[in-house]
């Protein structure tokens, strides 16, 4: 039944990215509601997919590739509408649902089967949770930092109409990077540590020096020192 729920919202999820496009196109004013309600159908039917796979895996499904991306592109469609719902920021649908669509889309390729999780790896799932939902906040701050790019460029070179027009205002979009990468540094910070944790008491070393665990440690050194130069310095796009 999972995998039915899942094609289910590719679909949904389809037609959600398709809308949200032509309307940052501006070919068809006035779907607003309904893409919005499109892409509400497909987190439903994701949510039951997610749900009927725990029920029937015996598990949190957070346990291969394509369960990762497949919360992964849950939770960045969880947060749009979240925030549309708050701000009525409508054009953000027009960048997260199409990343979403792309995360779930990779998600399909992948082998669907579920895995019989031995007994040492079921506390694993708050570890990867930590990680994606700090994923999940990165990829939001870069969103809004592409949105500012976009306007920014748009307004020094005077083209104020059209796509200028929808975006939300810089200071949002600056605000919304910041508080994005402040929630997401911390559900790292704790994603990384319950790793090695975990990796202490499975193989008894807290490092392994891989390459996910060297890009984790990457990634958690570049948003430090971003979030140090906005606390110290006051670094803000300008």
């Amino acid at each position: 039944m999972n995998v039915l729920f899942f094609e289910v919202t590719l679909l949904f999820y389809f037609l959600g990215t398709t809308l949200f496009l032509v309307q940052l196109a501006g070919r068809w004013e006035g779907i607003s509601k309904p893409s919005f309600l499109v892409a509400g159908i497909g987190f439903f039917f994701h949510t039951l997919a997610l749900v009927s796979r725990m029920v029937e895996g015996g598990h949190i499904p957070l346990t291969s590739m394509h369960e990762a991306l497949s919360f992964f592109s849950w939770a960045l469609v969880l947060f749009f509408l979240v925030v549309e719902l708050r701000y009525r920021v409508h054009i953000l649908g027009s960048f997260i649902l199409p990343m979403a669509f792309i995360s779930l889309i990779s998600a399909a390729a992948l082998p669907k089967e579920i895995r019989a999780l031995e007994p040492i790896f079921r506390n694993v799932w708050m570890h990867v949770t930590l990680s994606l939902l700090g994923t999940v906040a990165f990829a939001v701050a870069f969103i809004a930092g592409l949105m500012y790019l976009i306007q920014e460029h748009m307004l020094k070179s005077k083209h104020l109409d059209g796509l200028y027009r929808k975006l939300p205002a810089l200071d949002f979009l600056d605000e919304l990077n910041g508080k994005a990468i402040s929630f997401g540094f911390p559900l790292l910070t704790l994603g990384i540590i319950t790793g090695a944790l975990f990796a202490e008491f499975a193989r008894g070393s807290f490092l392994n020096w891989n390459a996910e665990q060297i890009g984790a440690l990457g990634t958690w050194l570049f948003y430090l020192i971003v979030l140090l130069g906005r606390v110290t310095v006051g670094w803000r796009a300008k």
